[in-house]
């Protein structure tokens, strides 16, 4: 794996000669130098914290001095958003200016680590278009060209993360969750003055984007204030309390949320005529160059769009090598792997239930595949996690447009859970052979258990998610549930595994194809469900989200295969001292990291291992 630019340019040599668990007495010179970049780390936190205030709820930190974050939401408008950057780029300089090389190794992986972050949130804030979302501990995982998208935006985020993160135990909560329901209408209406400036600018919606986006905020519209979600929660949960918020909250969603949305259908309605069909972020101005980045900042590497094109194609090939004598086995003998998995999709035995009956069959489904796989984490760990989990289906209000699963740890006190977010609103999304895999990525030893060990980090490094090590992580979770047996009696399981890490093989080809070989949205259908055999409209729904979010489809394999490759390296130098478990605790208790330091971590365990 080739280093990536901005970490070279934000590491010192010194950095990254030293090993990363440290030894040694620290001289008083040390000392200072360690308080100094302490006061330094300890600064760039409380700034990520106060700019994105949804950062306290998720993580657990709004009381005490960050109690006030608990009434706020992010500043979306372009004012809002000009002002982190400027804090962005005060607090990169100061990361730049701390000497790594008089700092304890753990230290200086930390500062080594921010300032990369950093970096790479600059270079975003470089683009004046778009919706930079680096240091967001809730979506840090998608910058997006457009302000508002189909699953971008405050209408696909905030209701949500609402009724998932924002606590309510007493009648204070209450009154902060209602002056968050009146921030959200002024966050519909920052992001609607960008979507006016970027469409100026020629940062336009594809017209099958913009028709899906007006039409999720339509629907919102459409529907009885009562019973919107952002409503309905905080007056179930509030039930137990002396507060009834209910009148209160369907007045501000009737006076200020509805004419928000309103506007936002407005703006971007008036880009509709401008619209085209180029589905890649190529036909946009500076689009190639966004892309480049966008690429850079998903992977952490250097790797250009040809080469991760290159490599999504290989990959395909490698894993449908190892479908092949499975389809063989089990009677599928003819035709291409991609038809043959199309024709086993298609299979009723391995169906859900339609309608309602189906979507309580798949989350009876889902808990059972949590209790079998967590049973099993002591083979796969030395250090265990609590796992603190929770199923919940995405809001049928934005789940159109949603991908089909989503998932993250919960608060770093333990307090709230993580999350497994499903997409229920057809149950043919999903299937029996492929459901437990999904499970598996999403929140046990996925999202959720990799995000716990985070929480043994620095409080900075707790709120960082690096694309390619957490989704890499999440495929190679994956692959420790094949490791440890879960498909040895059920092979058609087995096909769902390869069929999934194809899946994210044929995004690296897909991806680059939509943003830099100017493929059309049904060249990339067309190609994706021919190739993998997945079902038609999940792949709909994934090219969508490609094209929204260019880039971030590809840190999921290039992630996943640099964690091999460290893994193969580790056991060529140990030999017989590999240990599966003591790799893996490696690998989640180094943190969120670069895929290049994420070889140095390894390297140090390496070390440490060989004594």
């Amino acid at each position: 794996m080739t280093l990536s630019r901005r970490t070279l340019l934000g590491t010192s040599a010194a950095a990254l000669a030293v090993s990363v668990s440290g030894c040694g007495k620290p001289t008083d010179g040390a000392s200072n130098a360690a308080a100094d970049a302490k006061a330094v780390l300890d600064r760039a936190t409380d700034m990520m914290i106060r700019a994105y205030p949804e950062t306290a709820s998720s993580a657990g930190l709004d009381s005490g001095k960050y109690g006030a974050l608990k009434s706020q939401l992010t500043d979306r408008s372009a004012a809002g958003q000009a002002a982190i950057e400027k804090d962005v780029r005060a607090a990169l300089s100061e990361l730049k200016a701390i000497d790594t090389s008089a700092l304890a190794a753990d230290t200086a992986l930390d500062v080594d680590v921010t300032r990369t972050m950093f970096t790479t949130a600059a270079e975003g804030f470089d683009f004046k278009f778009g919706d930079n979302a680096m240091l967001n501990y809730n979506w840090s995982y998608r910058p997006s060209p457009y302000a508002v998208a189909q699953n971008t935006g405050a209408f696909v985020e905030i209701p949500s993360f609402m009724d998932s993160s924002h606590k309510i135990a007493n009648g204070d909560d209450v009154d902060a969750y209602l002056s968050r329901m009146q921030a959200y209408a002024a966050q519909l209406d920052g992001e609607t003055e960008r979507v006016k400036s970027d469409g100026a600018k020629g940062y336009i919606l594809p017209d099958f984007l913009m028709a899906k986006t007006i039409g999720q905020l339509q629907s919102a519209l459409n529907k009885d204030t009562e019973n919107w979600g952002l409503v309905t929660s905080v007056t179930a949960r509030a039930n137990d309390l002396d507060a009834n918020p209910n009148d209160a909250a369907i007045s501000i969603a009737n006076d200020t949320i509805r004419p928000a949305i309103q506007r936002q259908i407005d703006a971007l309605s008036a880009f509709k005529s401008q619209a085209n069909s180029d589905a890649g972020v190529w036909a946009k101005p500076r689009g190639d160059e966004y892309y480049d980045w966008v690429l850079q900042a998903s992977t952490t590497t250097t790797m250009s769009p040809d080469e991760i094109h290159q490599m999504g194609l290989d990959e395909l090939a490698s894993l449908q090598a190892r479908m092949e004598p499975i389809l063989q086995s089990i009677g599928y003998t003819k035709g291409s792997v991609g038809a043959r998995m199309s024709a086993l999709g298609d299979d009723p035995r391995y169906k859900f239930k339609k309608g309602d009956p189906g979507r309580a069959e798949i989350m009876t489904f889902i808990d059972d595949a949590v209790a079998e796989i967590r049973a099993l984490m002591p083979q796969a760990f030395e250090t265990l996690v609590p796992g603190f989990l929770e199923v919940t289906r995405i809001s049928p209000d934005v789940e159109d447009g949603a991908p089909g699963a989503y998932g993250g740890a919960g608060s770093i006190d333990g307090k709230q859970p993580g999350h497994f977010w499903i997409n229920l609103r057809s149950t043919d999304l999903h299937n029996k052979f492929t459901l437990k895999d999904l499970t598996y990525h999403e929140a046990i030893p996925g999202h959720v258990w990799q995000g716990e060990y985070t929480f043994k980090q620095p409080l900075i490094r707790s709120l960082m998610a690096f694309n390619a090590y957490s989704e890499g992580w999440a495929l190679y979770a994956q692959q420790i549930a094949d490791e440890l047996g879960v498909y040895d009696d059920f092979p058609v399981g087995r096909l769902g595994y390869l069929q999934s890490l194809a899946f994210r093989a044929c995004r690296l080809v897909v991806d680059t194809g939509l943003h830099a070989k100017r493929w059309t949205r049904e060249q990339a259908n067309e190609w994706f469900v021919t190739n993998n055999g997945s079902n038609p409209e999940e792949v709909a729904g994934e090219i969508d989200r490609y094209c929204a979010w260019p880039g971030q489809a590809c840190g999921y394999k290039v992630g996943h295969s640099a964690i091999n490759r460290l893994r193969d390296n580790a056991k060529a130098q140990l030999g017989d001292k590999f240990d599966f478990r003591r790799f893996n605790d490696a690998v989640v208790l180094g943190g969120a990291v670069p895929m290049s330091v994420l070889g140095r971590v390894i390297d140090d365990y390496i070390a440490r291992e060989k004594g």
